[in-house]
């Protein structure tokens, strides 16, 4: 592997294959494709998921740009059935709360076609829980460590995570009952370290169904300039 310094610090060369342009416009359209199927599931099957699968998932997330480089995530995973038993009973006492009180009716009717409800059986129903936690600062030998751009970089981390669970042809629903420091106190995390988002992670059901929603066209995301 090619290195050199630059501004006092080394770098390795970048090399990737070059593809031809049939090859590129073939690998875009099919991952499009493989994308476009991956829907949001929240019944999951009882079958196990090989845990080397589940970490090679969160090592994908973690190739995630970030500012500066920090890296500002943290991904817990979740199997001990007592814990994903706690963590269901806290999140839905706060969705009961929220459905019941915080929640205007306009948002819940948006709610309806989804079929959602303060109720989640998934979260203990699915072999797996992955807990997302944003790193406001880091801490290297007990010094405050400045993070940049922390909440985009994570997101970025989520959506390669997303995308890296529907490849394995698992499933999972983006949960994020409010406030959700729940999630902070049930698995001890650090100070520095605030629950960003849940994700339940297994196969879907053999006989599941989800919406019979429509994406936007390319026409109405895209503004060509």
């Amino acid at each position: 592997m090619e290195k050199k310094e630059i501004n006092g610090h080394l770098h390795v060369r970048y090399r990737r294959p070059e593809l031809t342009e049939a090859e590129l416009k073939e690998k875009a359209k099919q991952f499009f494709q493989e994308m476009n199927l991956r829907r949001t599931v929240r019944e999951f099957d009882s079958r196990p998921v090989p845990l080397e699968v589940m970490e090679n998932i969160i090592l994908t997330a973690g190739t995630a740009p970030s500012g500066a480089h920090k890296e500002p995530w943290t991904f817990c995973l979740i199997s001990d059935p007592d814990i994903k038993k706690k963590i269901r009973e806290a999140a839905e006492e706060e969705e009961r709360i929220s459905y019941s009180q915080r929640m205007p009716e306009d948002w819940k009717a948006d709610l309806k076609p989804l079929g959602t409800d303060w109720e989640k059986p998934f979260l203990e129903e699915a072999p797996y829980l992955i807990v997302v936690f944003k790193q406001s600062y880091g801490i290297q030998n007990g010094e405050k460590i400045q993070h940049y751009y922390v909440s985009e970089s994570v997101g970025i981390a989520c959506g390669l995570l997303i995308a890296a669970i529907h490849q394995c042809g698992l499933v999972t629903v983006t949960h994020t009952p409010s406030p959700m420091n729940f999630l902070s106190k049930i698995l001890n995390r650090p100070e520095n370290e605030k629950p960003f988002l849940l994700l339940p992670v297994g196969f879907a059901k053999e006989e599941t169904y989800v919406p019979d929603l429509q994406r936007k066209s390319l026409e109405e995301i895209l503004v060509r300039y």
